[in-house]
């Protein structure tokens, strides 16, 4: 007689394993973000706004604001990774909000007040890399997903 240890999961697909993964990567950044040393100028880290110089690992501007966003997205991406639709969603869809941050980055002035997040020229780069990529890893996986078909002979 064979005994169940307890109910089966299915496979987690590759969209949702990438998916936790990007999400660790935020929460790791936010709370990065908030820790004096991994961020320098510490001492400057304002709520929001272009005033605070605060630098993640010396080069990336973050806030307080900044810090959350991150590990807002961060706890997103774990919670939609529970599901193959859920993660790719995450994947694509935060790939399209960080190329909006891009263009944001670049028609703003970096110097105003609309730069309330705040952004810096690394940031744009960043989020630049960031958009494309996780565009590319939510469309690979659904890529990887779809059953494959034997040519026809003719």
């Amino acid at each position: 007689m064979t005994r169940s240890t307890g109910p089966t999961r299915a496979a987690r697909t590759s969209a949702q394993t990438i998916a936790a993964a990007v999400g660790v990567v935020f929460l790791v950044v936010g709370i990065g973000g908030f820790i004096p040393g991994v961020t320098t100028n510490y001492e400057q880290l304002s709520f929001a706004g272009h005033h605070s110089t605060a630098l993640l690992l010396g080069i990336f501007m973050v806030s307080i604001l900044h810090n959350i966003v991150h590990l807002l997205f961060g706890v997103a991406g774990l919670i939609l990774a529970r599901t193959p639709r859920g993660a790719v969603g995450y994947l694509i869809g935060g790939g399209v909000i960080y190329l909006v941050l891009w263009l944001y980055g670049l028609v703003i002035d970096h110097e105003s007040t609309a730069n309330f997040v705040p952004v810096n020229t690394a940031d744009n780069w960043l989020h630049l890399g960031l958009g494309v990529g996780m565009i590319a890893l939510g469309a690979g996986a659904v890529a990887a997903a779809r059953p494959r078909t034997a040519p026809r002979n003719a």
